[in-house]
């Protein structure tokens, strides 16, 4: 339905604008007033039981969303490693997931100055020129009998957003926006953790390669000694088979566990964006593994930056804004407009007066039968908003679970490593002893190389034990939202190097 309050010619003496300005205040104050309205329901965030702290004893308490604190992060630097720094800074420049999920976050923020938009009005013009000829009789065609015509015109629209549809869709589409900041954050994160996975992993095949090959000189050597004496009738061949057993076994463990390191090399080369081929890290068979100590209290990284529990979060905030939306579907929408025009069949004299003409009107446009349509689509907006309202509780308890279990993990292999560093340290003590009475001798060299071999197991238990706990606490970190220290908050000092474990002799009269 539509109204048109104004449509007036230019005439000497007569400023148009005498007529329009009465109208276009009246307008104007009418659509202030009518647009302090917005339907639908205020957002607040879902309610969810949670713990007061974990079974580990950490500390924790509820804020806000914070998915920039997880950006922020530089986590990584508690590991004192400048190589894994490195290899994290290509990821994160490089790594072409991070760069989809860029896109994805320049989308949604481009979606949200797009419904900004819709608050304003539209102005549009054109400028024409063409002829115009008799509708009938022989002169239809002949070129001579058509005249030119001229036109310009200057039109603006605006739909009011009396109910609060557009305002209620800005909100929507915000929540939207900071729930792809923390896709984002998320998108970072996980990339990052899984270069610092992957290089951990890596560092473990190559102590494991190192203490194997070891071991498989051992062994080599036992079989050599098991053969000598079943030459002489000293061993059985049962010994020698078992002997020779124990050796195939070294060898298929090192490649295994050399076949294990290319796989974490070819990993990392594509975390960082490059070819597999191209790319190579030197093996560290020394390497030293550093576990950060964990903060006696973790205040709020969970809730504040967990990527997954904000976007959740989020998204049912966007959804609550899209009930209203629906609501205001239910009532008729109006728009003002404005057209401002020349027509003349003479281009100099276009500008001139008597050729302007101005429209000015309403159009309220209500919708009286749609089938049920809009009753269905406020449903369904009800209905997602029950579904992310339902996710987002899910979301958070799933990530009290994750930290829950990476906390038990990790307490678990410290309890494993402090066991095989009292193995470790008997081992050493008997090898010693072994290599003492080897001097005397009273013992020999074949039980100083089997209790030189027990030292080496003892050695790569721990070792390996070490590793699993860094790589534990990466994930730990992860399932904290990007770790507990962040720029411009105070974070962790380093923690001190892990001890060394000390290098088993090669052979039983190395010192």
């Amino acid at each position: 339905m539509a109204v048109t309050i104004a449509r007036l010619h230019g005439a000497p003496g007569k400023d148009v604008f005498d007529v329009v300005k009465p109208i276009s205040l009246y307008a104007a104050s009418m659509a202030l007033c009518l647009s302090a309205c917005t339907f639908g329901p205020d957002y607040r965030r879902p309610m969810v039981a949670v713990p007061q702290s974990f079974t580990a004893g950490v500390a924790w308490r509820r804020a806000d969303a914070n998915p920039q604190g997880a950006i922020s992060s530089t986590w990584w630097t508690s590991y004192r490693d400048p190589q894994l720094t490195a290899l994290i800074g290509r990821a994160m420049a490089a790594n072409p997931g991070i760069e989809a999920q860029q896109a994805a976050d320049r989308v949604a923020h481009a979606v949200v100055a797009a419904n900004v938009a819709g608050l304003f009005p539209t102005v549009a013009g054109t400028l024409t020129a063409d002829k115009a000829g008799p509708s009938g009789g022989n002169n239809l065609f002949n070129p001579a009998s058509f005249q030119p015509a001229f036109g310009s015109t200057l039109s603006a629209s605006w739909e009011l957003d009396l109910w609060g549809k557009v305002r209620r869709q800005i909100q929507s589409s915000r929540a939207a926006a900071e729930a792809s900041d923390a896709e984002l954050a998320g998108e970072r994160l996980s990339i990052t953790s899984s270069v610092a996975a992957a290089y951990f992993q890596l560092r473990q095949a190559d102590v494991d390669t190192e203490l194997l090959r070891h071991q498989e000189r051992i062994d080599s050597e036992l079989l050599g000694m098991t053969k000598a004496a079943f030459t002489q009738g000293a061993a059985s061949n049962d010994q020698v088979l078992s002997a020779q057993n124990t050796l195939e076994a070294a060898i298929a463990a090192r490649e295994n566990t050399e076949a294990a390191r290319e796989q974490y090399e070819h990993a990392i080369a594509v975390l960082v964006g490059v070819p597999p081929e191209t790319f190579h890290l030197a093996p560290d068979p020394a390497y030293r593994f550093v576990v950060p100590d964990i903060p006696v209290s973790v205040p709020s990284e969970l809730l504040e930056r967990r990527y997954d529990v904000v976007s959740a979060e989020r998204t049912a905030a966007a959804a609550s804004a899209q009930i209203g939306v629906a609501i205001a579907a239910f009532f008729p929408s109006l728009s003002l407009s404005a057209e401002f025009g020349l027509e003349s069949n003479m281009l100099g004299q276009l500008f001139s007066l008597p050729n302007q003409y101005w429209i000015l009107g309403p159009t309220l446009a209500p919708t009286f039968f749609e089938g049920g349509a809009r009753r269905a689509a406020l449903g369904e907006a009800r209905a997602t908003f029950d579904q992310d309202a339902a996710t987002y509780r899910q979301t958070v308890l799933a990530a009290f679970q994750s930290v829950e279990d990476s906390l038990s993990t990790l307490d678990h292999l410290r309890q494993q490593a402090r066991a095989f560093a009292g193995v470790y340290d008997g081992s050493s003590a008997l090898f010693a002893s072994q290599k003492a009475q080897l001097e005397a001798g009273t013992a020999s060299r074949q039980n100083v190389l089997g209790q030189q071999l027990t030292l080496l197991q003892a050695q790569q238990s721990l070792t390996d034990t070490q590793a699993l706990m860094v790589q534990d606490s990466v994930g730990l970190i992860k399932n904290l939202g990007g770790g507990w220290q962040w720029h411009g908050k105070p974070g962790l000092a380093p923690p001190p190097p892990a001890p060394r474990v000390p290098r088993v002799p090669m052979s039983p009269t190395d010192h």
